[in-house]
């Protein structure tokens, strides 16, 4: 497999001078298995870029794999060249809410009063699937999905081909079964699978992710940052460091970049990230997402 990634920011994009070298585009991570085959995840600013390396390869047949429906995951969708395109065939992969379906979640944004162009302009051929946890195949590589403790919803992915693996968690925080504004701020039904594992409520975190080759996980706060943003549906980098060792992942990568944070501010996360891996004596690679960073396995 070999990972691209094309907008590691969260929240809102954030271009400019002081986030060049991480970058400031919303999330999306082209996947491309060992027989070239094409998985994307998440659909934030990133995915036009992406859409503009991937039109003059022709024909196009991808599966997006959208963790959940915030503006910073589906906003880039409709500035995605290949979806204009005939004889292009998307299905976008995702959770959905009894309220709304997943077509919706993506499809409201370009409603005529947000966006200029319509939902039926679109010339590719672009199917919905909804999932669930459960386990599915895509391209012979075998998908697995976990919700995630962020408000409504939000779905994690593994994806192994082969021996190889890697795990996508882009907007996750730890779960505290005393945090009661946590829990009516998430869809009831995911908080009850948490509050009905074991004594640390995140193992069913660490044990999803449990020996894959690289994990991608929200990183978006320090510990100081967090304190005040309890129930937002984010991480700070120790519990991430966290989730990477009670799963005995091989390599790190940290994501979601905060918008407030500058490159030297996510240098710093960094640093301390990797210094507090050498203090504990564990064998485990830790990078940084940023565009155009490419892994390889």
């Amino acid at each position: 497999m070999r990972i691209r990634f094309w907008g590691t920011r969260g929240s809102v994009p954030t271009p400019g001078r002081h986030t060049a070298r991480y970058g400031g585009n919303t999330p999306c991570i082209e996947v491309r298995l060992d027989d070239n085959k094409l998985i994307i995840l998440d659909a934030g600013t990133g995915i036009r870029a992406l859409g503009e390396a991937l039109m003059p390869d022709g024909r196009l047949e991808t599966y997006i794999l959208i963790t959940h429906p915030h503006w910073d995951h589906i906003q880039g969708f409709p500035f995605f060249r290949p979806v204009y395109r005939e004889g292009n065939r998307i299905t976008i992969v995702g959770g959905e809410s009894d309220r709304v379906s997943l077509y919706k979640m993506v499809a409201d944004q370009m409603n005529k009063i947000y966006f200029p162009i319509q939902w039926d302009e679109l010339k590719a051929d672009i199917q919905f699937r909804r999932v669930g946890e459960e386990e599915f195949g895509v391209f012979g590589a075998t998908v697995n999905t976990i919700f995630v403790n962020h408000p409504s919803f939000a779905l994690g992915y593994r994806i192994r081909t082969g021996k190889k693996s890697i795990v996508y968690i882009s907007d996750n925080e730890p779960f505290d079964r005393s945090n009661e504004t946590m829990k009516r701020n998430i869809e009831p039904w995911i908080v009850e699978r948490y509050m009905n594992t074991g004594a640390d409520p995140n193992q069913r975190i660490y044990d999803f992710v449990r020996g894959t080759d690289v994990l991608i996980h929200d990183a978006t706060y320090t510990p100081e940052e967090y304190a005040d943003h309890t129930t937002w549906g984010h991480s700070h980098f120790l519990f991430t460091l966290k989730v990477a060792t009670e799963g005995e992942v091989k390599k790190l990568v940290l994501f979601h970049h905060d918008p407030a944070h500058n490159d030297e501010k996510v240098d710093e996360i960094l640093r301390l990230c990797r210094d507090e891996i050498k203090k504990q004596k564990l064998h485990l690679e830790c990078v940084a997402a940023a565009e155009e960073m490419e892994i390889i396995l």
